[in-house]
């Protein structure tokens, strides 16, 4: 039985259209539902109205509140029948009222290993302080920014010579792998969490 997924998205979509791939492909035991964004131009929302995925827009610029625009949002999901909610490049910080609607249920993947690098700019924050190694999380969310439990990781080695943008390329080549990857794990593998470790079993 597929489980049923929604996606956060606010820019070009690649890591959406990663976890699309892996489920078209049936990788990934699982259906997209609906797509949203909060950002109109986004390039991930056309590439999913071109797949014909129900896709919606609440820009947050244009509300009162974060609880008024996420207010929309969860109103969306449920209508939907979301079940899982995985955030590819959605740039807004959730409540802690948003995740209590789906604990333990959303999954971010963030360009660093964590707890090192959160927030924005992650690449940049690598080369700036010189590490050799980096990567990409993917992390079940909670109400603290790129700070829930961890679920997957993958290193990358950072190069003399990188700048952000190089070293963001190669990052993202992990990140269409490690996303697919954790979604499954935790779709068809028995998991519990023990401190701030996904241990499965």
């Amino acid at each position: 039985m597929s489980a049923k997924v929604a996606i956060l998205l606010s820019g070009r979509g690649s890591n959406f259209l990663a976890l699309h791939g892996a489920m078209e492909r049936g990788e990934v035991p699982a259906e997209i539902v609906l797509v949203v964004s909060n950002v109109a131009e986004a390039a991930g929302v056309e590439k999913a109205r071109s797949l014909r995925l129900p896709t919606v827009v609440y820009p947050h610029r244009i509300e009162e509140s974060r609880a008024a625009h996420e207010a929309k949002v969860l109103q969306a999901l449920r209508n939907a029948g979301a079940e899982w909610i995985c955030l590819a490049g959605y740039m807004r910080l959730l409540s802690a009222p948003f995740v209590a609607e789906f604990p333990q249920r959303i999954l971010n993947v963030h360009p660093s290993l964590l707890p090192a690098f959160p927030g924005l700019d992650a690449q940049q924050q690598a080369v700036d302080w010189g590490v050799r190694v980096s990567g990409c999380t993917v992390h079940l969310v909670d109400e603290k920014l790129d700070h829930g439990p961890i679920v997957i990781q993958r290193t990358v080695p950072v190069h003399d010579d990188d700048n952000a943008i190089s070293l963001s390329a190669r990052i993202l080549v992990e990140e269409h792998k490690a996303f697919p990857e954790a979604l499954r794990r935790l779709l068809t593998d028995r998991w519990r969490i023990e401190g701030r470790r996904v241990v499965f079993s």
